[in-house]
């Protein structure tokens, strides 16, 4: 099949037209398209052979933005086998078949029925099919070929990102680089010169240019200065068609801002200026302001003021405000028109950011000079003195003197002062003040160990200006007066150990004293001179301002007296001397051998021969239980019709119960103790009056005879026996008491009890060594030899 186009629209497919149609001359007048795969007709066995190489033209051109009223014309489609008898049937199939591109089937022309736009769609891939009218079978195989729109000059160039903002620095060199611009354009660029773009400036000159192959603006002016022009508005043309005529073009607007630099120094507007100032000015206050012009911006208008010199450079000061850029002039000493009436000032404005490539431009700085007018001002008094210290004596009678304070009048007028006491505490009513001299005097009594120091605020006032009033503050010490007599320290509880030993320390006291160290500082202790020498204690003066107080004995006993006392005087080192008598209460106590207090109570000596808190405790138990058994008895006896009939000549002697049911209130009377006492004393014995028996009397043996060399106990067994072996003894229990020890030896008594008033020389101190088991016993002994001593 051949695909022949009869029409050659585009200047550049001249040539190819005029190939094509020589081409097909040579081949029965067709272009023959074929593909590397070929499909078989029905029927046909397939032969395997290397296909004839024929001339490829597969591609139409079609005009876009065709506005002709009839359809365009596209091409040609034809086959070989067509003899031009209509049996040839051509189809066409692919993009923008039927629609866009409609074909003759008879003939194979094909024609555009709409107008296309490249730059929505820049070709479209076709199928061409011959195909036998009669039979519907396919002629030769299906071939593809293309449909390109060809382009036309219908675009004009574009500024996607514009309009711009740009900065470049003034007094930039001449070419310098601001931006570079791109403009686009939608028209085919690789044919003809449709989308070829070629830039030039419409505004901004003569200060700025552009390259019109780049698009790059530059500066196209020597030193351009901010402080004369600042913004620029530049337009840029991009036209296509390189710039021809009847080419396209489209526009952009550049703005372009010249940035500061520090190029302009600061200038004062004046040479010279006056300020007042008045002399009551505060100290740190601002007294004036001052400004020197930059036409610069930014940092590059900072700048910094100094006093470079002058006369007053030592009163005043001045400072930047960093928001305004002004010089703040504060006063640092306070002024007096009376001693100086103006001064003059020199102050340099200096930029602080300097740029070095602009230095030729001079120094960017400025000196101006400031005259200061010093005015006059009625003034409060002034004192002579910031503050005064005075004292006085505490006990000083009222209206003391304690001090003068002195105030002038600063003014030429030198007006007379009035003085007063500012009352705005209290302690401001305890002093008085003389109004014409200024003195202070007392109006209480003080003490000065209530209050030592008092503030007081003095006041003084022009007569003739009574609303200038100026203060001072005045503090007043009391001094001391040795008023006050030497004290202990605190309350001391002083212990010494039984088993102390003469010359031992038991306590060191101290003292204090009110007043101060001038007249309370040194201290003397001694023992009361009225009383005789203490035969216990003694007191040494340390010259330290203490005292120790040391035993005069070996040993303490707390049965004999358990606390002393021991008065002590101390006087102190004032003018004149003050003395007070104090009295030291010394407990004795029990100690272990190292020192430790064990016991101070006289009542706890069981406790110290070893019997413990349980011990103790089941001793109080049982006593408790015998009392009340005691009671009980008492009740029973009570409970009793009559009392028992007891003898009223001994009652010592006889102590009878009777809980039985026996020879009842006649049977009272038991053997006569006298007997057991001393048997050489016994009288007639007699028999006892119980009630007896009807039985026969059965004689007794007489002991009588032998009373005089009979034992106690056998004369105890003799009566133990005879009551076993009397029938008539009514059964009753009786108690006996037998409270004889025998006679007398003839070596006496070897009894301790009367040697209680002998006197021994042994000393018993050994027996402290000999451990705790002999403890109690050398407190005993210990006792003894104290009480002998005393």
């Amino acid at each position: 099949m051949r695909i022949t186009s009869t029409s050659c629209i585009c200047p550049v497919l001249v040539c190819l037209c005029f190939v094509q149609r020589c081409y097909g001359a040579a081949h029965h007048g067709s272009i023959k398209v074929t593909r590397n795969q070929t499909k078989h007709v029905e029927g046909e066995t397939e032969v395997h052979h290397r296909p004839k190489r024929g001339w490829v033209w597969n591609q139409f051109f079609v005009l876009e933005e065709h506005m002709g009223p009839d359809p365009q014309y596209v091409g040609k489609l034809h086959s070989n086998s067509d003899k031009g008898d209509g049996s040839v049937k051509y189809i066409l199939t692919g993009e923008g078949a039927g629609t866009i591109f409609i074909i003759d089937d008879t003939t194979g022309d094909i024609h555009s029925t709409k107008s296309l736009d490249r730059e929505q769609k820049t070709h479209y891939v076709l199928h061409a099919q011959a195909i036998d009218r009669r039979t519907n079978k396919p002629l030769e195989p299906e071939s593809e070929f293309i449909i390109k729109v060809q382009d036309i000059n219908d675009n004009a160039p574009k500024f996607t990102d514009g309009p711009y903002i740009v900065t470049v620095p003034e007094m930039s060199e001449m070419g310098t680089s601001v931006l570079q611009v791109t403009a686009t354009d939608a028209d085919d660029p690789t044919y003809g010169n449709s989308a070829r773009v070629v830039y030039s400036i419409l505004q901004g000159q003569p200060y700025f240019s552009v390259d019109p192959k780049t698009g790059v603006i530059r500066t196209a002016l020597h030193n351009m200065d901010r402080e004369a022009r600042e913004h620029y508005s530049v337009v840029i043309q991009a036209k296509d068609m390189a710039g021809q005529v009847g080419g396209l073009s489209g526009s952009t607007t550049v703005n372009i801002t010249l940035t500061d630099v520090n190029d302009n120094p600061p200038r004062f507007p004046q040479k010279h200026y006056q300020l007042y100032v008045p002399e009551s000015a505060q100290v740190g206050s601002a007294v004036g302001k001052i400004k020197a012009n930059d036409a610069d911006t930014g940092s590059n208008a900072d700048m910094k003021y100094t006093i470079i010199n002058g006369d007053g450079s030592g009163v005043f000061s001045i400072s930047t405000d960093k928001e305004t850029r002004e010089g703040i002039l504060s006063l640092k000493k306070p002024l007096n028109y009376e001693k100086k009436k103006s001064y003059t000032l020199n102050i340099e404005g200096a930029n602080t950011h300097l740029d070095f490539r602009f230095s030729h431009l001079g120094p960017f700085k400025d000196v101006t000079m400031l005259k200061i007018i010093v005015g006059d001002v009625d003034e409060p008094p002034l004192f002579t003195m910031p503050s005064y210290v005075m004292e006085v004596y505490e006990n000083a009678k009222i209206g003391t003197a304690v001090g003068t304070v002195t105030a002038q009048d600063p003014d030429t007028a030198n007006s007379l002062v009035r003085y007063f006491v500012d009352h705005n505490t209290e302690e401001d009513r305890y002093f008085t003040i003389d109004a014409s001299t200024g003195t202070i005097k007392t109006a209480k009594i003080f003490d000065r160990e209530e209050t030592p120091w008092y503030n007081i605020t003095v006041a003084a006032s022009e007569i003739d200006n009574p609303g200038l009033v100026s203060h001072v503050p005045v503090g007043i010490r009391i001094l001391d007066v040795n008023d006050n007599p030497p004290e202990l320290a605190r309350e001391y509880e002083i212990v010494v150990c039984e088993n102390a030993k003469p010359g031992q320390v038991i306590q060191t006291i101290s003292a204090t004293d009110k007043d101060n160290s001038a007249n309370g500082a040194r201290f003397h202790f001694s023992l009361d001179e009225g009383l005789s020498m203490n035969p216990n204690f003694t007191l040494r003066n340390n010259e330290d301002n203490t005292a120790s107080i040391l035993t005069r004995r070996r040993r303490y006993s707390r049965t004999t007296q358990d606390v002393y006392y021991l008065p002590v005087l101390i006087s102190d080192g004032g003018t004149p001397p003050l003395s007070s008598s104090s009295t030291l209460t010394i407990r004795v106590c029990a100690c272990e051998r190292d020192g430790r207090v064990r016991t101070c109570h006289a009542e706890a000596f069981l406790s110290s021969a070893g019997l413990s808190t349980g011990a103790l405790i089941a001793i109080l138990l049982c006593v408790v239980i015998l009392l009340a058994i005691v009671v009980l008895f008492i009740t029973l006896r009570r409970s009793k019709k009559e009392p028992l009939i007891i003898s009223e000549e001994d009652v010592r002697e006889n102590v009878v119960t009777y809980d039985d049911e026996g020879g009842g209130e006649e049977d009272t009377e038991a053997f006569d103790i006298t007997a057991l006492r001393n048997p050489s004393a016994a009288e007639e014995l007699k028999y006892r009056r119980d009630i007896r028996p009807e039985v026969k009397h059965v004689p007794r043996h007489h002991p009588s005879s032998s009373l005089d060399s009979i034992d106690v106990q056998e004369f105890i067994k003799q009566r133990l026996a005879e009551a076993d072996m009397d029938p008539s003894v009514p059964p009753y229990d009786s108690l006996q008491t037998y409270a004889y020890e025998g006679h007398r030896s003839e070596a006496g008594s070897i009894s301790s009890l009367d040697s209680a008033t002998t006197h021994s020389d042994q000393d018993y101190n050994y027996l402290g060594d000999w451990g705790p088991e002999f403890k109690k016993l050398a407190e005993l002994y210990g006792e003894i030899e104290s009480e002998r001593t005393t």
